[in-house]
């Protein structure tokens, strides 16, 4: 059975204003059947929109799909006026907000003598799941009134601008609209389209963080890689209340996370620590407070991501199935504590003791964090790599469930010694138990996941070490569950050939018999992945690997437009110019964006063979 794959992305035009997202083709137009579309809340209210002139063919000439928000295209045809010039020239502007659309339109004439143009805007409006989408599905046929107006339960509105059009024509979901002028050699016709989204989204648009760092180098790709990933971050921005945090990634996680939220809020710290205590009350108002083994529910837990309940998802609207999270809600909280105000840090008291407690809990019957997919309809892996076959032995075996990963049990550790720390700091009781609890994790850590040469990835059902070298112990560093002298050996594992690829660092070691540099979780690179190694590396004072791997995340970025995917390709750098692209890789994505940011900020200062000099710091409007 041949299995249908993910839509492909990486060759699409990405606009974010969360909760609003616009994919369309490079060129400028949305076409039918596909991914394309305006999505606004997790549902495409609009599949198509071409752009068009009767009896002459648009040559894209200039793009600019740089800023999130604002997008350009300039066309020229050649086939209108007499001669080989481009008497006539179409600027096109598109601009996205959190629950609107618009396109600006302006066609111009040049030359010697008046042309007769006719511009064609042909849409088609929708009311599809995003989840219907990614399928390849399609939802009911959504139908245009006659004052343009469409949706199912709520009701989204299109309007135009400028003249009105020559002839207007409505079709079910479809609306044709042309303009045919006589123009002067220096005169042009604008009109535009806008359309506004229905109703209150699950979760509104975040706050503007006036994100604006001050860059110098003689280097430019350090500025554009910054500014551009600030700018991302910025479009991910939603909104709990009171309370941004930044969304997962475009197009298919733009909802709140725990596992990639925390990442990316923690990553980005030491250039903004703004959004940490946010993102943790968010996070915190849904913690786990029963036990329901449907949804992975605990009483504690943290859970994996947030949906709306009538959409249609492989998993329930809120989910549970996340082993690492709780955890990595522990480490951020103690991280922002010393600078938050104590006021806002002791009101998360109570959900830190629940966060404690379930992490003591989830290790009760063995000793370790392990995970099992009991409902047969979660996930099956539940750390960050969380697809089928990411858990894997030297021989090409799939570890067996219940699984323990490394780097869970060096959050856990981290999450025990940090939160026991800061409720003595808070003048709070200790929680019973926990510091025996932490003593005797990290002396069976030791001895059971240590192979001698390096870091078993997890140990499997049988509590066997899953022998292999992987990504995964890069977040072990800087955790304090191991030594000095064997983080040194994990810091010369993460920059060997194989799995240092030059572009970042591969997820698995070429060689697994599983390794292949374009498998989702055997053997692609993931940016963020990588930043968390370089800051396990620059917590342990490797700072020489530190900046191996940003030199190579930074060579990738250029590759990518400035803009990091999710994951990308584990080709080497010593064999090809830049990494092939992961067809299906959503971009921008929160935790890719904060990583880069996080890898430039703590690799700033002088030059070398592989970094140049420069410095990044925040505006004074910032600080």
């Amino acid at each position: 059975m041949i299995r249908t794959p993910p839509p492909a992305l990486h060759d699409l035009a990405t606009m974010v204003d969360a909760p609003a997202l616009l994919l369309g083709d490079l060129d400028g137009q949305l076409r039918p059947g596909g991914v394309s579309g305006w999505y606004v809340d997790d549902v495409r209210l609009l599949q198509r929109c071409e752009v068009s002139l009767v009896g002459a063919r648009l040559e894209l000439v200039r793009r600019d799909t740089g800023p999130a928000g604002r997008h350009s295209w300039s066309y020229v045809t050649r086939e209108l006026a007499e001669g080989a010039d481009a008497a006539v020239r179409l600027e096109r502007v598109r601009h996205l907000g959190p629950d609107s659309w618009e396109e600006d339109l302006e066609l111009r004439v040049s030359g010697p003598t008046a042309l007769e143009v006719t511009l064609v805007v042909e849409l088609t409006v929708d009311d599809t799941g995003i989840f219907v989408v990614r399928s390849g599905g399609t939802g009911d046929p959504a139908a245009l009134s006659g004052d343009l107006t469409w949706g199912a339960s709520t009701t989204a509105s299109l309007s135009l601008t400028g003249p009105g059009p020559d002839e207007r024509t409505v079709d079910g979901g479809s609306l044709r609209c042309s303009w045919t002028a006589t123009l002067e050699p220096g005169s042009s016709l604008r009109v535009g389209l806008a359309a506004q989204a229905p109703g209150e989204p699950l979760f509104g648009p975040g706050s503007d963080r006036g994100w604006d760092p001050v860059v110098e180098s003689d280097d430019p790709r350090i500025g554009r890689v910054v500014r551009r990933s600030l700018g991302d971050l910025q479009g991910l921005l939603m909104r709990d209340g009171d309370d941004d945090f930044l969304a997962a990634g475009s197009p298919w996680y733009l909802t709140l996370f725990g596992r990639d939220s925390l990442w990316a809020a923690r990553l980005l710290l030491p250039y903004d620590d703004s959004l940490a205590l946010p993102t943790l009350r968010a996070l915190a108002r849904r913690q786990g407070t029963t036990t329901d083994p449907s949804i992975e529910e605990e009483p504690g837990k943290i859970p994996h991501e947030i949906r709306r309940e009538e959409l249609a998802h492989l998993l329930p609207p809120v989910y549970y199935g996340s082993v690492d999270a709780t955890a990595l809600w522990v480490c951020l909280l103690a991280d922002v504590a010393p600078t938050a105000p104590e006021a806002e840090v002791r009101a998360l008291v109570p959900a830190l003791r629940a966060a404690l407690g379930q992490v003591v809990a989830t290790s009760e019957a063995t000793g370790w964090l392990r995970y099992v997919d009991s409902t047969g309809t979660g996930l099956a892996n539940q750390g960050w790599k969380d697809s089928p076959d990411s858990v894997s032995h030297a021989d090409g075996r799939l570890a067996d469930p219940p699984i323990a990963l490394c780097e869970v049990q060096a959050y856990a550790y981290e999450a025990a010694v940090r939160g026991q720390s800061l409720l003595a700091s808070l003048g709070e009781a200790p929680v019973p138990g926990l510091d025996e609890w932490a003593v005797s994790l990290r002396e069976r850590f030791n001895r059971d996941f240590w192979t001698g040469d390096g870091l078993a990835l997890a140990l499997d059902g049988e509590g066997l070490p899953v022998d292999i070298a992987s990504s995964d112990v890069g977040h072990v560093l800087g955790t304090g569950i191991l030594d000095p002298d064997r983080e040194a050996v994990l810091a010369d594992l993460l920059v060997s050939d194989e799995l240092s690829s030059g572009f970042g660092l591969r997820t698995l070691t070429t060689a697994s018999p599983r390794y292949a540099p374009l498998s989702y979780h055997n053997g692609s690179v993931w940016p963020h992945d990588t930043a968390i190694a370089v800051r396990g590396l620059l917590a342990t004072g490797h700072t020489r690997a530190a900046r191996v791997l940003t030199a190579g995340l930074l060579r990738t970025a250029e590759a990518f437009e400035d803009r990091v995917p999710e994951l990308y390709a584990g080709d080497s750098a010593a064999e090809v110019p830049s990494p092939a692209a992961y067809p299906a890789s959503c971009r921008p994505q929160a935790w890719s964006a904060a990583g880069l940011v996080f890898a430039l900020w703590g690799c700033q200062g002088e030059g070398d063979d592989l970094l140049p000099a420069y410095s990044v710091r925040r505006s004074s409007r910032q600080s």
